[in-house]
């Protein structure tokens, strides 16, 4: 049977096995009505992962806000539009001889939307510029960019919290998440201040001083500055109950970062530049000295999914478009997830907006997201999919859950309003199922327990 017609019959099955589906169970009932959910905030879904009808179906046709279990819907997609083998290439080229160990020109790093150039790939993709016997460059590094098409966005507009690094925005030079990470550890009265990595032109404090009394919120009491990017400041103190702890956050001077990052790596590397790091187009007579790969799209995914991370998901949905139509755009990358989910399950497609989850504008259905699941169950990529999925009580974002450890694979989803999990639940006598369990309401988080307790009920069907 031609794989389009076979997962056809599976969704009609899912479709048709609807009205016959128990209600919710009484612990999941329960549960809601402790947390005081209402029944019409929540959608729901129970069903074999192999196909066929539910054995839950609650509100399985209402359209939701899913939050960053929207990201099931991008990481298939492009396991199943790019391949799990798909790598991006980040293009290393100059338009000058090495003599003596100094490029006569510009040095010129093009992107093509890494998710994941984090600042030790930076150091190893300048180590082999090195390798070419490059130790100074007597021009620019110029940062080419072009290969995304994103409109410029206030880092704070979706929730006012522009230091968080979950805010970044997608860039096809995308460098470390755009994030630095500071570390605070006391020592003789005060606490020494580090930040990773070195960023050109930016000098941090080099310390803070240290106060008694109990850890509590120490961000806020940091009562760090940030008017000057390039002169961050410390106005208050540091906890020296705290001990030694790390602070991630977004840059707050964004659009500069990927510069201040390649230079900083550079003069770090004992590399000399003459001229800037600056934005430019690479020229087409730039001679191409390498190409240099990411990680493969198979382990990108397990990271877009194991910790919710939203830019790396908008570059991977990105690159959609950018392979298809040579540009990357939002709109470009709806329009072949439209396309792709009509020639999979035929329908309507779920509302995507940009990939991640991180929008207030994103909806699909527990009845299609179910759907998506059977069919990645099925699909030889379902090993792919399933292990880049937190496991319940173990790793990524479900870690710290104390129930139904090792039972499920699944994606959660939160935001202010929304919360909710999708995968699979790990049944008895090795049957496997798919789980949906979302809520959109101002309350929305005490749905946790009664996916805690859907879980449950679902492992022990036989």
């Amino acid at each position: 049977m031609p794989r389009r017609l076979r997962h056809a019959c599976a969704a009609l099955l899912l479709a048709a096995g609807t009205a016959a589906a128990q209600g919710l169970p009484a612990e999941v009932e329960a549960a809601l009505a402790r947390g005081k959910l209402p029944r019409d905030a929540v959608v729901m879904l129970v069903a074999p992962a192999g196909g066929g009808a539910p054995r839950v179906a609650h509100r399985v046709d209402a359209p939701v806000n899913p939050a960053s279990v929207a990201k099931l819907t991008t990481t298939f997609a492009a396991l199943e539009l790019l391949g799990p083998t798909y790598t991006w290439n980040t293009t290393v080229a100059v338009d000058g001889p090495v003599r003596d160990g100094v490029l006569q020109g510009n040095l010129y790093l093009k992107g093509q939307g890494d998710p994941k150039l984090v600042i030790e790939r930076l150091w190893l993709l300048l180590r082999r510029v090195q390798g070419m016997g490059v130790r100074s460059i007597s021009g620019d590094i110029v940062l080419d960019r072009s290969a995304f098409e994103v409109p410029a966005v206030d880092p704070g507009a979706f929730d006012g919290e522009p230091l968080r690094p979950y805010n970044a925005a997608p860039d096809a030079l995308l460098v470390n998440f755009k994030s630095v990470v500071l570390h605070f550890t006391p020592e003789a009265g005060q606490a020494r201040v580090q930040a990773e990595p070195a960023l050109a032109g930016v000098q941090w404090p080099a310390s803070i001083a240290l106060a008694s009394g109990e850890c509590t919120d120490w961000r806020a009491g940091l009562r760090a500055n940030f008017a000057d990017p390039a002169r961050p400041r410390f106005e208050g103190v540091f906890p020296a109950a705290c001990g030694s702890l790390s602070w991630p956050l977004a840059f707050p001077q964004p659009a500069s970062y990927a510069a201040r990052a390649v230079a900083g790596t550079w003069q770090e590397m004992g590399g000399q530049l003459t001229g800037q790091v600056r934005e430019g187009r690479m020229p087409s007579g730039a001679r191409v000295a390498f190409e240099w790969p990411s990680l493969p799209l198979a382990e990108i995914v397990r990271d877009v999914n194991k910790f919710s991370n939203n830019v790396m998901a908008q570059q991977l949905f990105l690159t959609l478009s950018l392979q298809q139509r040579g540009k990357g755009t939002f709109e470009g990358s709806r329009e072949i997830i439209r396309t792709w989910w009509t020639d999979r399950f035929g329908g309507e497609a779920p509302v995507m907006d940009n990939g991640s989850g991180l929008s207030r504008s994103e909806r699909i259905t527990a009845r299609q997201l179910g759907q998506l699941l059977q069919a990645a169950w099925a699909s030889p990529l379902m090993p792919e999919l399933v292990s880049s999925l937190p496991a319940a009580g173990l790793d990524g974002t479900l870690r710290r859950g104390r129930r139904n450890v090792g039972l499920a694979h699944l994606k959660t989803g939160s935001l202010r309003d929304v919360a909710g999990v999708a995968g699979f639940v790990h049944g008895a006598q090795g049957r496997r199922y798919v789980v949906v369990a979302l809520a959109n309401h101002g309350n929305a988080v005490a749905i946790r327990p009664a996916i805690d307790a859907l879980v449950e009920w679902t492992a022990r069907e036989p």
